[in-house]
């Protein structure tokens, strides 16, 4: 769900706007004027301390925990006898099949190994189609 394509709205790039051109020199003076009526009530307001407030704030560096030192997480568990018996781990013995009852192992599809009891298994099997 995260890779759906957005418009042009949510981009991050391009926000700056360029500089304003006026169609003639009167609405140039009415926008300056309006700007040094918005400075003034932004002065008579007390905001200009708020915006350095606000920019000290986010110039501030930000603050990241120390990582935490690597462990390895099996201290909690115990060694076999507290580690005083160092007895080589030996491969176990082949379990071998030593039954009467199956006569061996046929293919019927594919790698699907299946387990024959009796002679007529075996020829049903041979018979089927591959």
């Amino acid at each position: 769900m995260s890779m759906h394509l957005e418009g042009p709205w949510l981009s991050t790039t391009g926000k700056k706007k360029g500089k304003h051109k006026f169609r003639n020199a009167e609405e140039a003076r009415k926008a300056r004027e309006l700007e040094e009526s918005w400075q003034e009530l932004k002065k008579k307001w007390n905001v200009e301390a708020e915006t350095k407030r606000r920019n000290r704030a986010l110039s501030a560096p930000v603050w990241k925990p120390e990582p935490a030192p690597f462990r390895r997480g099996t201290e909690h568990i115990p060694s076999l006898n507290g580690g005083k018996d160092m007895s080589p781990a030996t491969k176990p013995a082949a379990k071998i099949y030593t039954g009467t009852k199956i006569i061996g192992i046929g293919t019927l599809h594919k790698s699907n190994a299946v387990p024959i009891f009796s002679d007529t298994e075996a020829k049903e099997i041979s018979s089927m189609r591959r």
